[in-house]
């Protein structure tokens, strides 16, 4: 399927809509795989997502970190308690801040990293986000998919050295 290429104001407003669609409760299930030893780490947590608006304290102070000059357009909070299953019993709670302006995602920390991240975003179709995020040698593709009002898939490639070393899997349900 092609990828929607639109004005930035229609990207803009397509990952709005996708983000309005996102906001609530959802149990998800996931898997990693690391590629170079097979290892496969199953977790599920219990995620909230909301939306946030132009002027947010939470973007206003997501724009400071960045440094940015104009303000984000929205964004989301996005927090989790999760359970890792196998191998081990540990358990994570946390959160993370997302906006956007024109085709730029800004966070407040990357998925291996407590430090602010800059990824890329397109959308390949109203119901489908792409991020490529590039931090600490080690490259994260992923896509978020909502599949009707109920579910959502997210599929994430780490790559490092132009070597894929890690695929993670999810399934969202709403709950």
């Amino acid at each position: 399927m092609p990828v929607i290429t639109t004005p930035v104001e229609n990207l803009v407003t397509l990952a709005t809509r996708f983000f309005e669609r996102s906001v609530g409760e959802w149990n998800s299930q996931r898997r990693y795989y690391t590629l170079k030893n097979g290892e496969t780490q199953e977790v599920t947590s219990h995620l909230t997502i909301e939306l946030l608006a132009s002027g947010h304290p939470t973007l206003t102070a997501l724009e400071e970190v960045h440094a940015l000059e104009e303000g984000l357009v929205c964004g989301i909070q996005f927090a989790w308690e999760s359970n890792y299953i196998r191998p081990s019993g540990k358990q994570s709670t946390g959160s993370t801040a997302f906006g956007i302006r024109d085709n730029m995602l800004y966070r407040d920390r990357g998925f291996a990293t407590p430090k602010p991240v800059v990824a890329t975003y397109q959308m390949r179709d109203p119901n489908t986000m792409q991020l490529h995020t590039e931090y600490s040698g080690s490259i994260f593709d992923e896509e978020l998919k909502l599949v009707g009002s109920n579910y959502r898939t997210r599929q994430t490639i780490m790559s490092r050295a132009g070597q894929e070393i890690m695929i993670g899997q999810y399934l969202e349900t709403r709950a």
